[in-house]
């Protein structure tokens, strides 16, 4: 019998996660702000277009195997009426969003906090536009393996990660370069072909780096240099989720990316300039 999962926040991540489980065989549950009869995903290969089964009501919600968060990470406290019915002392919570501030965002429930390579435009509820990345990266804790079982055959590469505290703040690195310069601007990837906003953006990792590895990050002095140049590398017309969130009216994802930078640096007294800066200019758009 296949697994059963649900999947709580349908939107860019959950809906092609979503997709990717039901195309490689789970029982997927979608629980939505709206109902849903059809998940469609856009892109060149493997094009999903998938029946879909949803629920707008908490209460209609039973135990399962699996429970995927996948809501901003600002709306964590959405997913508690979900997890109240979804979660038994069986289910793997899996908790994929940005940021470095999972298991606090979830407490008290025991959670796999996860981060996603990819970059997905919801462009109308139940459809999505895939652009790039693939990769699913899940803390190696008690139910992941099962979980990243699960996306065997699918487009997501699952993998486990012994060391998620660095894996996490390497992706925070790419939404700290990429997402306030695109959302501030409203402009793409290409906004860093822009000598001067492609320097800015290194300077902000340049300042964020002591403050990662006091967080217990094992950045190198490259990450700032490796991460600006993957993100100069997308092509052209690739957003952000924060720029994506701008243009549809839809909350910033503000302090779980910059704030959390900001808040580290003062717990370990480093300055961090430029990080508040951007946090300023993106709280008052």
């Amino acid at each position: 019998m296949s697994a059963r999962v649900a999947v709580v926040g349908v939107g860019a991540i959950g809906g092609v996660v979503a997709a990717e489980l039901l195309a490689a065989g789970a029982q997927v549950t979608l629980c939505a702000r709206t109902p849903l009869d059809r998940l469609v995903v856009e892109r060149e290969e493997h094009p999903r277009d998938l029946g879909v089964s949803a629920l707008t009501d908490p209460t209609q919600a039973e135990p399962t195997e699996f429970a995927v968060v996948a809501l901003k990470a600002q709306d964590s406290a959405h997913a508690a009426p979900w997890l109240a019915r979804l979660a038994v002392p069986e289910t793997t919570i899996v908790v994929i969003q940005n940021g470095v501030e999972h298991d606090e965002r979830l407490a008290p429930h025991a959670v796999v906090p996860a981060i996603i390579n990819t970059a997905v435009e919801r462009v109308a509820p139940g459809r999505l536009k895939h652009g790039a990345g693939d990769t699913l990266t899940l803390a190696d804790r008690p139910g992941a393996r099962a979980f990243a079982a699960l996306l065997d055959g699918s487009v997501i590469k699952a993998v486990l990660e012994p060391d998620f505290t660095t894996a996490a703040w390497r992706k925070l690195f790419s939404n700290l370069a990429g997402n306030p310069l695109t959302a501030i601007t409203g402009r793409r990837s290409e906004v860093l072909q822009v000598p001067e906003a492609r320097e800015l953006a290194l300077r902000v990792l340049e300042e964020a780096l002591p403050v990662a590895r006091a967080e217990g990050a094992r950045l190198t002095d490259e990450d700032p240099r490796r991460t600006v140049e993957m993100l100069t590398a997308l092509p052209p017309d690739v957003g952000s989720s924060m720029l994506y969130d701008r243009l549809n009216g839809r909350p910033l994802e503000i302090d779980p990316l910059v704030g959390a930078v900001v808040r580290a640096g003062r717990r370990h007294a480093l300055p961090t300039p430029r990080a508040e800066t951007l946090y300023a200019l993106l709280s008052a758009l």
